[in-house]
Protein backbone atom coordinates (compact mmCIF):
# COMPACT_ATOMS: atom_id res chain seq x y z
CA UNK A 1 0.00 0.00 0.00
CA UNK A 2 0.85 3.48 -0.82
CA UNK A 3 0.37 5.29 2.22
CA UNK A 4 2.35 8.82 1.83
CA UNK A 5 3.02 11.13 -1.64
CA UNK A 6 4.17 13.95 -2.27
CA UNK A 7 4.86 16.74 -4.81
CA UNK A 8 6.86 19.59 -5.40
CA UNK A 9 6.82 21.88 -8.50
CA UNK A 10 4.63 19.34 -10.38
CA UNK A 11 2.28 20.87 -12.83
CA UNK A 12 -0.60 22.88 -10.05
CA UNK A 13 1.34 21.44 -7.22
CA UNK A 14 3.85 23.90 -5.84
CA UNK A 15 4.36 21.51 -3.20
CA UNK A 16 1.64 19.32 -1.84
CA UNK A 17 3.28 18.59 1.65
CA UNK A 18 3.37 14.81 2.67
CA UNK A 19 -0.39 13.62 1.83
CA UNK A 20 -0.90 10.75 3.74
CA UNK A 21 -3.19 7.80 2.32
CA UNK A 22 -5.26 4.98 3.65
CA UNK A 23 -6.84 1.90 2.56
CA UNK A 24 -9.11 4.28 1.45
CA UNK A 25 -8.79 7.60 0.03
CA UNK A 26 -10.93 10.20 -1.41
CA UNK A 27 -10.20 13.36 -3.58
CA UNK A 28 -12.46 15.82 -3.52
CA UNK A 29 -12.43 19.54 -4.84
CA UNK A 30 -13.35 21.35 -7.93
CA UNK A 31 -12.33 20.78 -11.34
CA UNK A 32 -9.14 22.05 -12.43
CA UNK A 33 -8.24 21.86 -8.84
CA UNK A 34 -4.90 19.21 -9.21
CA UNK A 35 -6.71 16.76 -7.83
CA UNK A 36 -6.47 14.67 -11.27
CA UNK A 37 -2.50 15.10 -10.45
CA UNK A 38 -1.57 13.31 -7.26
CA UNK A 39 -3.19 10.45 -9.69
CA UNK A 40 -1.13 11.06 -12.50
CA UNK A 41 2.04 11.24 -10.87
CA UNK A 42 1.71 7.99 -9.72
CA UNK A 43 1.10 6.99 -13.26
CA UNK A 44 3.99 8.31 -14.22
CA UNK A 45 6.20 6.73 -12.24
CA UNK A 46 4.28 3.45 -13.30
CA UNK A 47 4.99 4.15 -17.11
CA UNK A 48 8.23 4.64 -16.93
CA UNK A 49 9.18 1.01 -14.89
CA UNK A 50 7.38 -0.17 -17.75
CA UNK A 51 9.29 1.28 -20.20
CA UNK A 52 11.42 -1.45 -22.51
CA UNK A 53 14.51 0.98 -22.14
CA UNK A 54 15.83 0.53 -18.64
CA UNK A 55 17.75 3.71 -19.05
CA UNK A 56 15.10 5.82 -19.21
CA UNK A 57 15.04 8.42 -16.23
CA UNK A 58 11.30 9.46 -16.59
CA UNK A 59 9.28 8.64 -19.05
CA UNK A 60 6.64 12.02 -19.72
CA UNK A 61 4.32 9.42 -22.21
CA UNK A 62 3.66 9.38 -26.20
CA UNK A 63 3.15 5.67 -26.90
CA UNK A 64 -0.99 5.89 -27.32
CA UNK A 65 -0.34 1.90 -27.16
CA UNK A 66 1.50 1.57 -23.53
CA UNK A 67 1.61 4.54 -21.63
CA UNK A 68 -1.65 5.69 -19.09
CA UNK A 69 -0.74 9.33 -19.91
CA UNK A 70 0.72 11.84 -21.89
CA UNK A 71 2.50 14.39 -19.89
CA UNK A 72 4.06 16.57 -22.67
CA UNK A 73 7.45 17.92 -22.34
CA UNK A 74 9.77 19.24 -19.37
CA UNK A 75 8.26 22.42 -19.21
CA UNK A 76 4.58 21.10 -19.19
CA UNK A 77 5.28 19.36 -16.19
CA UNK A 78 7.25 21.96 -14.34
CA UNK A 79 5.15 24.34 -12.05
CA UNK A 80 4.41 27.51 -13.23
CA UNK A 81 6.77 30.18 -12.11
CA UNK A 82 9.15 27.52 -10.67
CA UNK A 83 12.50 29.29 -9.16
CA UNK A 84 15.55 27.96 -10.12
CA UNK A 85 17.02 25.26 -10.09
CA UNK A 86 14.35 24.08 -12.74
CA UNK A 87 13.31 21.40 -10.61
CA UNK A 88 10.32 19.08 -10.18
CA UNK A 89 10.31 16.14 -7.66
CA UNK A 90 7.84 12.85 -6.30
CA UNK A 91 8.00 10.73 -3.13
CA UNK A 92 6.08 8.31 -1.52
CA UNK A 93 6.65 5.68 0.64
CA UNK A 94 5.03 2.31 0.84
CA UNK A 95 4.83 -1.08 3.02
CA UNK A 96 4.50 -4.29 1.95
CA UNK A 97 3.14 -7.57 3.40
CA UNK A 98 5.10 -9.20 5.87
CA UNK A 99 5.83 -12.24 3.04
CA UNK A 100 7.96 -9.42 1.79
CA UNK A 101 11.71 -9.30 1.97
CA UNK A 102 11.61 -5.26 2.14
CA UNK A 103 7.99 -4.01 3.95
CA UNK A 104 8.66 -0.42 4.42
CA UNK A 105 10.40 1.63 2.02
CA UNK A 106 10.72 5.46 0.39
CA UNK A 107 11.27 6.84 -3.02
CA UNK A 108 12.11 10.53 -3.32
CA UNK A 109 13.39 11.41 -7.04
CA UNK A 110 13.78 15.14 -8.05
CA UNK A 111 14.10 15.57 -11.96
CA UNK A 112 15.74 18.52 -14.00
CA UNK A 113 16.24 19.09 -17.72
CA UNK A 114 19.80 18.44 -19.23
CA UNK A 115 20.67 21.03 -22.08
CA UNK A 116 19.18 18.73 -24.73
CA UNK A 117 15.75 19.22 -23.46
CA UNK A 118 15.86 15.88 -22.09
CA UNK A 119 14.89 15.10 -18.36
CA UNK A 120 17.18 13.85 -15.95
CA UNK A 121 17.72 12.35 -12.52
CA UNK A 122 19.23 15.43 -10.46
CA UNK A 123 18.84 12.99 -7.42
CA UNK A 124 17.26 9.77 -5.83
CA UNK A 125 16.84 8.80 -2.77
CA UNK A 126 15.91 4.98 -1.84
CA UNK A 127 15.69 3.77 1.75
CA UNK A 128 13.90 1.71 4.49
CA UNK A 129 13.96 1.89 7.88
CA UNK A 130 17.56 0.89 8.15
CA UNK A 131 19.56 1.45 5.14
CA UNK A 132 19.70 4.55 2.92
CA UNK A 133 21.12 4.87 -0.83
CA UNK A 134 21.35 8.06 -2.85
CA UNK A 135 22.48 8.91 -6.29
CA UNK A 136 23.49 12.33 -6.88
CA UNK A 137 23.62 13.82 -10.19
CA UNK A 138 27.17 15.65 -10.88
CA UNK A 139 28.94 17.43 -13.82
CA UNK A 140 28.49 15.89 -17.20
CA UNK A 141 26.39 13.13 -16.17
CA UNK A 142 28.24 11.19 -13.81
CA UNK A 143 26.59 10.36 -10.62
CA UNK A 144 27.87 9.99 -7.10
CA UNK A 145 26.60 6.71 -4.76
CA UNK A 146 26.35 7.19 -1.69
CA UNK A 147 24.96 4.70 1.28
CA UNK A 148 23.77 5.84 4.70
CA UNK A 149 25.24 9.18 5.91
CA UNK A 150 28.65 8.13 4.64
CA UNK A 151 30.51 11.30 3.73
CA UNK A 152 31.82 10.11 0.80
CA UNK A 153 30.75 8.35 -1.77
CA UNK A 154 31.31 5.16 -3.06
CA UNK A 155 31.96 5.47 -6.29
CA UNK A 156 31.45 8.49 -9.24
CA UNK A 157 30.44 8.11 -13.38
CA UNK A 158 28.23 8.03 -15.76
CA UNK A 159 28.29 4.35 -15.19
CA UNK A 160 26.40 4.99 -12.31
CA UNK A 161 22.98 6.77 -13.83
CA UNK A 162 20.02 5.31 -12.25
CA UNK A 163 17.53 3.48 -14.79
CA UNK A 164 13.72 3.83 -14.52
CA UNK A 165 13.89 6.05 -11.81
CA UNK A 166 13.53 3.38 -9.49
CA UNK A 167 17.09 1.29 -9.34
CA UNK A 168 20.60 0.90 -9.84
CA UNK A 169 22.77 0.06 -12.61
CA UNK A 170 24.50 -3.64 -12.34
CA UNK A 171 28.06 -1.55 -11.70
CA UNK A 172 26.46 0.25 -8.92
CA UNK A 173 25.19 -3.01 -7.52
CA UNK A 174 28.41 -4.62 -7.76
CA UNK A 175 30.25 -1.34 -6.15
CA UNK A 176 28.31 -1.86 -3.05
CA UNK A 177 29.13 -4.84 -2.60
CA UNK A 178 26.90 -6.88 -0.02
CA UNK A 179 24.53 -3.49 0.19
CA UNK A 180 24.14 -3.89 -3.15
CA UNK A 181 21.76 -6.74 -2.28
CA UNK A 182 19.74 -4.69 -0.07
CA UNK A 183 19.10 -1.84 -2.48
CA UNK A 184 18.23 -4.69 -5.41
CA UNK A 185 15.32 -5.93 -2.70
CA UNK A 186 14.25 -2.32 -2.26
CA UNK A 187 14.24 -1.69 -5.87
CA UNK A 188 12.14 -4.54 -6.83
CA UNK A 189 9.49 -4.28 -3.74
CA UNK A 190 9.06 -0.70 -5.47
CA UNK A 191 8.66 -1.94 -9.18
CA UNK A 192 6.06 -4.66 -7.92
CA UNK A 193 4.57 -2.03 -6.00
CA UNK A 194 4.01 0.69 -9.05
CA UNK A 195 3.09 -2.51 -11.15
CA UNK A 196 0.50 -3.24 -8.37
CA UNK A 197 -0.85 0.35 -9.83
CA UNK A 198 -4.57 -0.03 -11.47
CA UNK A 199 -5.93 2.45 -13.23
CA UNK A 200 -9.75 3.36 -14.56
CA UNK A 201 -10.11 6.83 -15.84
CA UNK A 202 -13.77 8.52 -16.42
CA UNK A 203 -13.76 8.21 -19.82
CA UNK A 204 -15.17 3.78 -19.94
CA UNK A 205 -16.03 2.47 -23.38
CA UNK A 206 -19.60 1.78 -24.91
CA UNK A 207 -20.39 -1.86 -24.51
CA UNK A 208 -20.55 -4.07 -27.64
CA UNK A 209 -23.13 -6.44 -28.35
CA UNK A 210 -21.40 -9.85 -28.14
CA UNK A 211 -17.18 -10.44 -27.45
CA UNK A 212 -14.79 -12.78 -28.91
CA UNK A 213 -13.10 -14.44 -25.87
CA UNK A 214 -9.99 -16.20 -26.35
CA UNK A 215 -10.35 -18.03 -23.08
CA UNK A 216 -7.29 -16.54 -21.26
CA UNK A 217 -7.87 -13.59 -18.38
CA UNK A 218 -7.08 -10.20 -19.06
CA UNK A 219 -4.38 -8.88 -17.00
CA UNK A 220 -5.60 -5.41 -16.17
CA UNK A 221 -9.55 -3.97 -17.25
CA UNK A 222 -7.96 -1.17 -19.45
CA UNK A 223 -7.98 2.69 -18.43
CA UNK A 224 -11.20 3.10 -20.25
CA UNK A 225 -12.90 -0.33 -19.02
CA UNK A 226 -12.25 -1.88 -22.67
CA UNK A 227 -11.68 -5.14 -21.08
CA UNK A 228 -13.82 -5.54 -18.18
CA UNK A 229 -16.03 -7.63 -20.05
CA UNK A 230 -13.13 -9.83 -20.65
CA UNK A 231 -12.45 -10.20 -16.90
CA UNK A 232 -16.05 -11.25 -16.04
CA UNK A 233 -16.14 -14.08 -19.30
CA UNK A 234 -13.02 -15.01 -17.87
CA UNK A 235 -14.63 -15.93 -14.31
CA UNK A 236 -17.66 -16.99 -15.47
CA UNK A 237 -16.12 -20.07 -18.35
CA UNK A 238 -12.72 -20.74 -17.01
CA UNK A 239 -12.81 -23.90 -14.68
CA UNK A 240 -10.97 -23.18 -11.29
CA UNK A 241 -12.09 -22.59 -7.50
CA UNK A 242 -13.69 -19.41 -7.82
CA UNK A 243 -15.27 -20.12 -11.00
CA UNK A 244 -18.17 -17.26 -10.82
CA UNK A 245 -17.29 -15.68 -8.14
CA UNK A 246 -16.34 -12.08 -9.68
CA UNK A 247 -20.10 -12.10 -11.31
CA UNK A 248 -21.56 -13.31 -8.38
CA UNK A 249 -19.69 -10.25 -6.42
CA UNK A 250 -20.51 -7.84 -9.13
CA UNK A 251 -24.47 -9.10 -9.61
CA UNK A 252 -24.85 -8.44 -5.46
CA UNK A 253 -23.33 -4.70 -5.90
CA UNK A 254 -25.99 -4.10 -9.05
CA UNK A 255 -28.62 -5.31 -7.26
CA UNK A 256 -27.56 -3.22 -3.96
CA UNK A 257 -27.96 -0.24 -6.32
CA UNK A 258 -31.07 -1.20 -7.78
CA UNK A 259 -29.72 -1.63 -11.29
CA UNK A 260 -30.20 -5.41 -11.94
CA UNK A 261 -30.49 -8.70 -10.04
CA UNK A 262 -28.32 -10.81 -11.65
CA UNK A 263 -25.56 -11.24 -14.56
CA UNK A 264 -25.07 -13.84 -16.98
CA UNK A 265 -22.95 -15.16 -19.90
CA UNK A 266 -24.30 -16.78 -23.11
CA UNK A 267 -22.75 -17.91 -26.05
CA UNK A 268 -24.10 -16.51 -29.43
CA UNK A 269 -23.63 -19.56 -31.98
CA UNK A 270 -20.61 -21.49 -32.60
CA UNK A 271 -18.13 -18.76 -33.22
CA UNK A 272 -16.78 -18.80 -29.81
CA UNK A 273 -18.52 -15.56 -28.70
CA UNK A 274 -20.40 -14.39 -25.94
CA UNK A 275 -23.14 -11.90 -24.79
CA UNK A 276 -23.33 -10.47 -21.21
CA UNK A 277 -27.13 -10.34 -19.96
CA UNK A 278 -28.44 -8.15 -17.58
CA UNK A 279 -31.42 -9.47 -15.89
CA UNK A 280 -33.88 -7.18 -13.94
CA UNK A 281 -37.55 -6.94 -13.31
CA UNK A 282 -38.25 -9.95 -15.08
CA UNK A 283 -36.50 -8.68 -18.45
CA UNK A 284 -33.36 -10.47 -19.35
CA UNK A 285 -31.82 -7.99 -21.50
CA UNK A 286 -28.24 -7.74 -23.17
CA UNK A 287 -26.10 -5.36 -21.95
CA UNK A 288 -25.82 -3.02 -24.94
CA UNK A 289 -29.97 -2.88 -24.46
CA UNK A 290 -30.04 -1.81 -21.17
CA UNK A 291 -28.99 1.97 -19.59
CA UNK A 292 -25.92 3.22 -19.80
CA UNK A 293 -25.36 3.28 -16.36
CA UNK A 294 -24.52 -0.50 -16.13
CA UNK A 295 -22.11 -0.57 -18.52
CA UNK A 296 -19.88 2.27 -17.46
CA UNK A 297 -20.24 0.65 -13.68
CA UNK A 298 -19.28 -2.57 -14.41
CA UNK A 299 -15.60 -1.76 -14.69
CA UNK A 300 -15.53 -0.33 -11.21
CA UNK A 301 -17.24 -3.51 -9.67
CA UNK A 302 -15.02 -5.28 -12.20
CA UNK A 303 -11.59 -4.11 -11.18
CA UNK A 304 -12.81 -3.90 -7.29
CA UNK A 305 -12.88 -7.94 -8.21
CA UNK A 306 -10.07 -8.31 -10.14
CA UNK A 307 -7.36 -6.26 -9.04
CA UNK A 308 -4.81 -9.03 -6.84
CA UNK A 309 -4.82 -8.37 -3.56
CA UNK A 310 -2.25 -5.37 -2.56
CA UNK A 311 -3.16 -3.57 -5.40
CA UNK A 312 -3.09 0.31 -5.42
CA UNK A 313 -6.43 1.03 -7.54
CA UNK A 314 -6.37 4.58 -8.99
CA UNK A 315 -10.43 5.87 -9.70
CA UNK A 316 -11.56 8.85 -11.75
CA UNK A 317 -15.01 9.94 -11.48
CA UNK A 318 -16.43 6.27 -10.42
CA UNK A 319 -19.83 7.87 -10.13
CA UNK A 320 -20.70 8.84 -14.03
CA UNK A 321 -23.79 8.49 -15.46
CA UNK A 322 -25.43 6.85 -12.14
CA UNK A 323 -28.26 7.93 -10.24
CA UNK A 324 -27.99 8.49 -6.54
CA UNK A 325 -28.46 5.60 -4.62
CA UNK A 326 -26.09 3.73 -6.92
CA UNK A 327 -23.17 6.18 -6.20
CA UNK A 328 -24.08 6.13 -2.58
CA UNK A 329 -23.61 1.81 -2.45
CA UNK A 330 -20.46 2.49 -4.18
CA UNK A 331 -18.73 4.17 -0.72
CA UNK A 332 -19.82 0.36 0.47
CA UNK A 333 -18.27 -1.19 -1.75
CA UNK A 334 -14.59 0.58 -1.67
CA UNK A 335 -15.35 -0.20 1.90
CA UNK A 336 -15.78 -3.51 1.98
CA UNK A 337 -13.48 -4.50 -0.73
CA UNK A 338 -10.77 -2.97 0.61
CA UNK A 339 -10.93 -4.97 3.91
CA UNK A 340 -11.48 -8.27 2.35
CA UNK A 341 -8.93 -8.15 -0.36
CA UNK A 342 -6.57 -5.94 0.71
CA UNK A 343 -7.25 -3.57 -2.28
CA UNK A 344 -5.97 0.33 -1.77
CA UNK A 345 -8.98 2.70 -3.41
CA UNK A 346 -7.39 6.05 -4.52
CA UNK A 347 -11.19 7.79 -6.03
CA UNK A 348 -11.27 11.28 -7.08
CA UNK A 349 -14.59 11.95 -7.32
CA UNK A 350 -17.52 14.80 -7.30
CA UNK A 351 -20.40 12.87 -5.68
CA UNK A 352 -22.05 14.14 -2.34
CA UNK A 353 -23.76 10.69 -2.70
CA UNK A 354 -21.10 9.00 -2.37
CA UNK A 355 -18.90 11.42 0.04
CA UNK A 356 -22.06 11.15 2.71
CA UNK A 357 -22.86 7.28 2.37
CA UNK A 358 -18.58 7.53 3.56
CA UNK A 359 -19.64 9.36 6.54
CA UNK A 360 -22.46 7.04 7.20
CA UNK A 361 -20.42 3.89 7.43
CA UNK A 362 -17.82 5.65 9.72
CA UNK A 363 -20.50 6.27 11.77
CA UNK A 364 -21.64 3.02 11.81
CA UNK A 365 -18.55 1.59 12.67
CA UNK A 366 -18.45 0.01 9.17
CA UNK A 367 -15.12 1.60 8.50
CA UNK A 368 -13.23 4.40 10.03
CA UNK A 369 -11.00 7.03 10.13
CA UNK A 370 -8.15 5.41 9.63
CA UNK A 371 -8.79 3.34 7.06
CA UNK A 372 -10.93 6.20 5.09
CA UNK A 373 -9.59 9.65 4.41
CA UNK A 374 -11.02 12.46 2.60
CA UNK A 375 -8.86 14.95 1.15
CA UNK A 376 -10.00 18.37 0.02
CA UNK A 377 -7.66 20.25 -2.92
CA UNK A 378 -8.88 23.68 -4.17
CA UNK A 379 -6.52 26.38 -6.41
CA UNK A 380 -5.30 29.48 -4.44
CA UNK A 381 -4.11 31.78 -7.22
CA UNK A 382 -1.85 29.28 -9.29
CA UNK A 383 -1.58 26.64 -6.46
CA UNK A 384 -2.95 23.37 -5.52
CA UNK A 385 -3.28 23.54 -1.82
CA UNK A 386 -4.37 20.19 -0.07
CA UNK A 387 -6.65 20.42 2.97
CA UNK A 388 -7.57 17.11 4.96
CA UNK A 389 -10.98 16.64 6.20
CA UNK A 390 -11.09 16.78 9.96
CA UNK A 391 -13.41 13.41 10.03
CA UNK A 392 -14.99 12.74 13.54
CA UNK A 393 -15.60 8.88 14.77
CA UNK A 394 -19.42 9.63 14.01
CA UNK A 395 -18.56 10.88 10.52
CA UNK A 396 -19.07 14.69 11.01
CA UNK A 397 -16.47 17.18 9.36
CA UNK A 398 -15.21 19.47 11.47
CA UNK A 399 -13.26 21.37 8.33
CA UNK A 400 -15.87 21.16 5.87
CA UNK A 401 -14.89 23.95 2.79
CA UNK A 402 -18.11 26.38 2.36
CA UNK A 403 -20.24 25.57 -0.18
CA UNK A 404 -18.43 22.82 -2.32
CA UNK A 405 -21.77 20.59 -2.37
CA UNK A 406 -23.58 23.72 -2.55
CA UNK A 407 -25.75 25.39 0.14
CA UNK A 408 -28.65 22.67 0.96
CA UNK A 409 -29.34 24.97 3.85
CA UNK A 410 -29.71 28.46 2.15
CA UNK A 411 -31.62 26.38 -0.64
CA UNK A 412 -34.09 25.31 1.32
CA UNK A 413 -34.52 28.48 3.26
CA UNK A 414 -34.83 30.18 -0.65
CA UNK A 415 -37.60 28.02 -1.22
CA UNK A 416 -39.80 28.59 2.10
CA UNK A 417 -38.93 32.66 1.25
CA UNK A 418 -40.28 32.20 -2.47
CA UNK A 419 -43.11 30.16 -1.27
CA UNK A 420 -44.13 32.25 1.68
CA UNK A 421 -43.53 35.69 -1.16
CA UNK A 422 -46.31 33.84 -3.69
CA UNK A 423 -48.71 32.61 -0.88
CA UNK A 424 -48.69 36.71 0.20
CA UNK A 425 -49.22 37.36 -3.11
CA UNK A 426 -52.33 34.68 -4.09
CA UNK A 427 -54.08 35.87 -1.14
CA UNK A 428 -53.30 39.56 -1.24
CA UNK A 429 -51.80 39.18 2.18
Amino acid sequence: MIDQLHLQNLKAWRDSGPVQLARVTMLLGSNSSGKSTLLQSLLLLKQTVASPDRTIHLNLGGDEANDYFHFGGFDAVLARGAAAPRQFSIALSFDRPESERVRHGRFACSYGQTTSGAVAIQALELSTVARRFRAVRRERGAYAIYVDDEPRPRGKGPQLAPERSIALPAEALALLGSDGTHLQDLSLALRRELEGIVYLGPLRRRPERDYVWNKTAPGEVGSDGHKAIDALLANALLPSEHQGSVLRSVSHWLQRMGMAEQLSVRAVGRSGRYELLVHHDGVVANLRDVGVGVSQVLPVLAVAYCAPPGSTVLLEEPEIHLHPLAQAVLAEVFAEVSQQRQVQFLVETHSEHLFRRMQTLIARRQTSTAQCRMLFVERRGADAVLVPLDVDEFGAVRNWPQHFFGDAMGEAREQARARAQRLREVTGG
